[in-house]
């Protein structure tokens, strides 16, 4: 952890900043939506527009980022989207199987746990100017 805080010591562009807030903006509208909308948290965090949006962005935007503390967010965010979208296929494998809800549920209830976690987290530690540690 201390190499990462000793090699970010350079100063982001403010760009890539505005960006990553951004980012999670879009991503906690994502979960808002979810939660608010028809759709399931897990199911408006990956399928989403907004959130669809906000990985294209981690991907345009992320050389601004290299070598500053902020590009501890851009892997942070990138990470927390494709993870999602790994495990949500994990759980709906199982809930197509005879397994079914009973191994599939559990892990698309912790999967949302743990997507408000990774957003909240981050954007708390950006808003701080605080490198991730990922």
């Amino acid at each position: 952890m201390a190499v990462l805080e000793q090699r970010s010591g350079a100063d982001p562009v403010p760009s890539a900043v505005t960006i990553a807030h951004v980012v999670y903006a879009l991503h906690a509208f994502a979960i808002v939506a979810g939660i608010a909308g028809t759709a399931t948290i897990v199911g408006s965090f990956i399928g989403s527009v907004p959130s669809i949006v906000a990985v294209i962005l981690n991907y345009a935007k992320r050389g601004d980022a290299r070598g500053t503390w902020i590009d501890s967010h851009y892997r942070w965010q990138i990470r927390t989207f494709w993870f999602a979208l790994a495990w949500f296929l994990v759980g709906w494998f199982f809930i197509l199987t005879l397994v079914g809800v009973v191994v599939g549920g559990p892990i698309l209830i912790a999967l949302t746990v743990w997507l408000v976690y990774r957003i909240a987290r981050g954007w708390l530690r950006l808003n701080d100017r605080r490198p991730m540690y990922v």
